[in-house]
């Protein structure tokens, strides 16, 4: 890897750079979402907050990198741009924990937000290729551009996904 980007919170990265690794961190109930188009070498990481932009249009205008509905057509958009195409698109997806422990998680907000990722793949004609998702525990996922491998680092333990 000779690059190495980070995906901050709320935001989303596209490369078209197969020596560029995009990588982010402390995914709880946040969704980190990697797309990748193997034939066009494009690849993209988003990390999602929440899932709908309904409870904040201000803030959804202002960074929609911050949920799913908003987020996630805009990676596609940006990596459309770069030439990717949906037909060949790989999604992965980690992240979605419960930190307080599924029985105190009133909210669900992990839960929600792969809900409407689920939703909103379906609708638009995009299965995911792998996921990890709930649990309690933190992950970190990044994304090699030039391969498409996602990796997860979870407690100090790294595996691919």
């Amino acid at each position: 890897m000779a690059l190495r980007t980070t995906v901050p919170i709320a935001e989303w990265r596209v490369s078209a750079d197969p020596a560029e690794e995009l990588i982010t961190y402390a995914l709880g109930s946040c969704l980190g979402i990697a797309v990748h188009d193997p034939v066009a070498c494009v690849g993209g990481l988003l990390h999602v907050m929440l899932p709908t932009s309904s409870v904040n249009p201000e803030k959804a205008a202002a960074r929609p990198g911050m949920f799913v509905d908003t987020g996630v057509p805009l990676l596609f958009k940006d990596c459309y741009a770069m030439g990717a195409v949906k037909a060949r698109m790989i999604a992965t997806v980690a992240g979605g924990a419960s930190q307080a422990g599924v029985d105190a998680d009133h909210f669900q907000i992990g839960r929600r937000n792969m809900l409407m990722l689920r939703k909103l793949l379906w609708k638009n004609g995009v299965l995911l290729q792998a996921e990890d998702v709930e649990g309690s525990d933190s992950r970190t996922m990044s994304l090699d551009v030039g391969t498409g491998a996602v990796r997860l680092r979870i407690n100090g333990q790294e595996r691919d996904l």
